[in-house]
């Protein structure tokens, strides 16, 4: 886990310094915070309940060894979650996806939507992992996103990337007054079939 208040530029330059391994008790109920004599922060991140009460769903229900989950703040996602309709997950996906083939291969699931709660809240974490049931990557309204994998990191932090990546394009185009036609419902099933996408999306 990142400690409270560390940065993921800090983690490159000095990872001993800035995480900590949590283990848990074998009945679930507590856990020991093992760090580096060299660690910079008292505690770990606020949002310790939601990253592991996913942890917790994913490898109840799949059975998986491995679990990885990442808690970022991409500007542009964050931004477009202060306007209302981009808070509604099928108004959020139409528009996200329209902007390159590679979004929907590697999103399949879409992105989830939260509404604003409390970070660190109970209600933040149980609506969390209900949205991170059905996607790999759900916005926090107001706040940032998490992603999650079963392969590795750099995947839950792949699937960052292609969602800030679609939030800047679509930037982009309120900036201009919404001119570019991004693709067309046709043309992301034309992707879908033949990439053998399984989705439920277009």
């Amino acid at each position: 886990m990142t400690g409270s208040g560390r940065r993921l530029r800090e983690i490159h330059e000095d990872p001993t310094a800035n995480l900590g391994a949590v283990l848990i008790s074998p009945d679930g109920t507590t856990g020991i915070l093992h760090t580096a004599p060299n660690r910079l922060f008292e505690n770990v991140t606020s949002e310790w309940n939601s990253h592991l009460a996913v942890h917790d769903d994913t490898v109840e229900r799949t059975g998986t060894n491995f679990h990885a989950v990442v808690h970022a703040q991409p500007p542009r996602l964050t931004y477009l979650s202060h306007i209302a309709e981009y808070r509604n997950e099928q108004y959020l996906n139409r528009r996200l996806l329209r902007w390159e083939p590679e979004t929907i291969i590697n999103l399949p699931a879409g992105i989830g939507a939260l509404e604003f709660m409390l970070p660190g809240s109970a209600p933040l974490m149980e609506a969390n992992v209900n949205s991170l049931r059905g996607h790999r990557i759900t916005v926090w309204a107001k706040h940032g996103v998490m992603a999650r994998s079963d392969i590795s990191v750099k995947r839950a932090v792949d699937r960052i990337e292609y969602a800030e990546t679609a939030a800047n394009y679509e930037y982009m185009d309120l900036l201009i007054g919404g001119r570019a036609e991004g693709l067309s419902l046709d043309d992301l099933r034309a992707v879908v079939a033949a990439f053998d996408v399984k989705t439920t999306l277009v």
